[in-house]
């Protein structure tokens, strides 16, 4: 009675302990994915994203003048 005691014990223990790492492992893999995936989305939206262009205002063009009935700023 002791030995298959024994033996239900043991083969108890190992089944948890399998059960454990393989629950370990398989979160593993599904955060690893997880991040992997979001990581390729924010590589591809940063491609996606439009590249902004700066507007310079042109001072030596900018004119200024009056025709007699007010001041004209031409820029």
């Amino acid at each position: 009675m002791q030995n298959i005691r024994s033996f239900v014990l043991f083969t108890t223990g190992i089944a948890l302990f399998t059960l454990a790492a393989l629950l370990t492992a398989s979160l593993t893999v599904a955060f690893a994915g997880i991040l992997g995936v979001l990581a390729a989305g924010r590589l591809l939206s940063a491609r996606l994203k439009p590249v902004p262009v700066r507007a310079k205002a042109r001072k030596e063009d900018m004119r200024v003048w009056n025709d007699g009935r007010g001041t004209i700023i031409d820029l």
